[in-house]
């Protein structure tokens, strides 16, 4: 069966996502696959195309190797801080933001329960990591230039707000330095809430400056909690952290 008259292929304008990302696929079966999660297969068993794990492990490799390199050649910096540079760009977080940016998220193949999930941070993880299976496609149809052209299109223009807000530190450390240069004080962090077994247990932490509640975080640990709250402090508080050390080009701008 050509898994390319399948109807639940065919509801999917892959043409149009082609269109955006100004390629065009030789085997467009990779494409495909690059949007099947796991879950699906697990309530369509004779789906002709495998999930999309190892696109995801191949691209991550390619999607890390484009921007080394890059950092490399552009910058002059020491290697700890072209390493912060890097995992900036190519966090889960990062990654989320940049296919919904190109509009990945109506041509997954998700199992209904999956599917109900939009919005939250499961549905941000398998976005994160379907720009990875999507880069490790595109690398296997096209070959490395291809690739390099799709990361410098949608990744590295990213590297700008990563330096200009210091997101290579993370946020706690981030709002940890604003707090103590803007009011002299150091924030705290208070669990205020747990829910669910103790196997897949939720927790709700709260950042504090003295007695003042500045923001919450939820996570699947206490650590992911604090991480997110103090990202949400960085907002309330509308703090910039000033990037300290100097940024070393080699030549011209980064982008």
């Amino acid at each position: 069966m050509d898994v390319l008259k399948l109807s639940e292929v065919k509801a999917r304008d892959f043409a149009a996502l082609e269109k955006k990302l100004d390629l065009k696929f030789k085997d467009q079966r990779l494409l495909v696959q690059a949007f099947v999660h796991r879950s699906y297969l697990n309530e369509h068993h004779d789906f002709p195309l495998p999930h999309n794990e190892r696109l995801e492990f191949l691209g991550d490799a390619v999607i890390e190797l484009i921007v080394t390199e890059y950092l490399f050649e552009k910058y002059s910096n020491p290697e700890g801080e072209l390493t912060s540079w890097r995992a900036a760009l190519v966090n889960a977080k990062m990654l989320a933001s940049i296919a919904y940016e190109v509009g990945m998220e109506p041509y997954l193949f998700l199992s209904h329960g999956e599917q109900k999930d939009a919005g939250t941070k499961a549905r941000d993880v398998i976005m994160a990591n379907t720009m990875e299976s999507v880069t490790g496609a595109i690398y296997l149809d096209q070959g490395f230039k291809v690739s390099e052209k799709f990361i410098s299109q949608w990744v590295l223009p990213k590297l700008p707000y990563v330096l200009e807000n210091g997101l290579y530190t993370d946020a706690k450390s981030r709002f940890q330095e604003a707090a103590q240069e803007n009011l002299n004080v150091t924030p705290n962090y208070r669990v205020v809430e747990e829910v669910g077994p103790d196997h897949a247990k939720n927790f709700k932490v709260g950042i504090y400056l003295g007695k003042e509640l500045v923001a919450t975080g939820d996570g699947l640990s206490k650590q992911e909690a604090q991480t997110e709250a103090a990202e949400m402090a960085l907002q309330v508080k509308g703090w910039k952290v000033a990037t300290h050390k100097p940024i070393k080009r080699k030549t011209g701008d980064p982008i």
